[in-house]
């Protein structure tokens, strides 16, 4: 199939910012995928990218174009077996490049947009393992509210215990026993960090409680899974003094789009003591700017409406008029570099924050997002606030977790020491 015609008005309306069409480029648009060189070209350009990577991104589609032609396919028929037979075969006269599957499938993504691709009619059948684990994650975020985030980190512990007990097949959990959950507990645990091995602990007994709710297992298998000793009253909380705090925000270049993105977001962790999926997850529409109000997506799906300190809502206001870079998406914190969306994950913050220690020269053991969250209830419990107001701010499911903090009140603690024997207090 040979590529259209490009005629001297579409010349003069040419919409690729990165390849006007010339006699020099004319290449560019051979094959089947010719007709939808522009419209790529325009969304690189939307997402932010770069001259230089736009035009690899490019020409690897324009040869793509070609095979496709060579293999006598059209633009309709691209999918994924075809692209890995394509890789494949350019793979033997280039080196492969990180980011050429990622290239090709987000052309794919844009010819189902236009329409010129669509989805495949499943025939891949799961198998029963692939079957399982579907059902859970959708258990997990449906009936859960679990994030993306929760679920992988309950996934592997899961089935790691499929394997030891069923391997591939069949799944007869009518045969599982309380002497099963408590060996695979007591085989693994003393290999993981206490933090770690609780963490197993949860996700296997949710699973146990996802296949009684199903009806594949009819006793409580949940409640023989062991408890893992981890003493998470036996140290303080991390945190940061006051002065420190004001060090790494001072530390932030407020005449730079990046500085005034990490300014506002510090800010947020530092006033409000937000956690950084919620910094992730905040959008445009979360702000009543009227009502000085931020809505915050916590943990399981619950919302919440937040105070909006003074402060805080300048340092958005003006990181959404100068800093943020035009995009589609509606969050409020959006990427410098291509593709211009926002943050996939908590990481992102908590690398932001562990790089604004680092400038503001800042040392401390802790250097993840949370680190501001521990600050701002030690500071609110030394300024007198009770455990409840600081439960409330917090948003703490329960007011166990705030009870940790406590410990770092030592104005209330010290009448309740007793005298040391043979010394003096």
């Amino acid at each position: 199939m040979s590529s259209p015609d490009i005629s001297d008005e579409r010349r003069r309306h040419h919409m690729n910012p990165f390849y006007p069409y010339t006699t020099t480029h004319q290449h560019i648009y051979n094959g089947p995928l010719a007709p939808i060189i522009d419209a790529y070209g325009g969304l690189l350009n939307q997402q932010g990218y770069k001259r230089q990577s736009a035009r690899i991104q490019i020409r690897l589609i324009a040869d793509f174009s070609r095979w496709i032609e060579r293999q006598g396919l059209t633009a309709c028929r691209v999918s994924q077996p075809i692209i890995d037979r394509y890789l494949h075969s350019r793979y033997q006269r280039y080196r492969p490049r990180r980011d050429d599957r990622s290239t090709l499938n987000r052309l794919v993504a844009l010819l189902r947009e236009k329409g010129i691709v669509r989805d495949p009619i499943p025939t891949t059948i799961h198998t029963p393992l692939q079957q399982i684990e579907d059902d859970f994650k959708r258990y997990l975020s449906q009936e859960r509210g679990l994030s993306l985030a929760a679920q992988m980190n309950y996934l592997p512990f899961i089935l790691k215990f499929l394997h030891e007990h069923f391997g591939r097949g069949p799944f007869r959990f009518t045969y599982l026993c309380a002497k099963d959950v408590i060996r695979f507990i007591q085989r693994h645990a003393p290999n993981l960090s206490p933090k770690r091995a609780g963490l197993m602990g949860t996700a296997l007994r949710t699973f146990l409680r996802y296949l009684q709710l199903r009806g594949d297992i009819a006793i409580d298998l949940a409640a023989c899974v062991p408890s893992v000793a981890n003493w998470q009253l036996s140290t303080l909380p991390k945190f940061l003094q006051p002065s420190q705090v004001q060090c790494v925000l001072d530390h932030c270049d407020r005449q730079t789009p990046q500085g005034q993105r990490d300014y506002a977001i510090l800010l947020l962790l530092a006033r409000l003591g937000v956690r950084a999926c919620e910094v992730v997850t905040l959008t445009l529409d979360d702000i009543n700017w009227n009502a000085g109000e931020l809505t915050i997506q916590g943990k399981g799906a619950h919302r919440a409406k937040l105070p909006l300190p003074h402060d805080v809502g300048e340092a958005l206001a003006r990181y959404l008029k100068q800093g943020r870079p035009p995009c589609s998406s509606r969050r409020v914190f959006i990427r410098l570099r291509a593709p211009i969306q926002g943050f996939a994950n908590s990481i992102a913050i908590s690398t932001l924050v562990a790089r604004a220690l680092k400038k503001a020269g800042v040392d401390s053991p802790c250097t993840g997002a949370h680190l501001f969250r521990h600050t701002l209830a030690t500071q609110m419990l030394h300024q007198g606030a009770s455990l409840e107001e600081i439960s409330q701010l917090l948003r703490h499911q329960s007011f166990n977790t705030t009870t940790l903090y406590a410990k770092v009140d030592l104005t209330a603690l010290r009448p309740l020491a007793q005298p040391w024997p043979g010394g003096d207090l």
